[in-house]
């Protein structure tokens, strides 16, 4: 059974790497493109921090105060 946790941790990387697979997809027919989807590596990451930080600061306060 999947739960939480291990949901988060496939997600991280996904996420992570979500933007360069899209930069290529999109950068792959022209050149003039890899100029536009430039900002796209940069974005997955974005995400996958982003993810990293919500888990570190709400998820342990939503047990404490499901638990209470």
């Amino acid at each position: 059974m999947l739960e939480r946790p291990d949901a988060v941790l496939t997600l991280i990387p996904l996420l992570a790497v979500s933007g360069l697979g899209i930069r290529t997809l999109l950068a792959a027919p022209t050149v003039g493109t890899g100029l536009v989807t430039a900002p796209l590596a940069v974005a997955g990451y974005l995400a996958a921090l982003a993810v990293v930080f919500l888990e570190l600061l709400a998820w342990p306060v939503a047990e404490r105060v499901g638990g209470s």
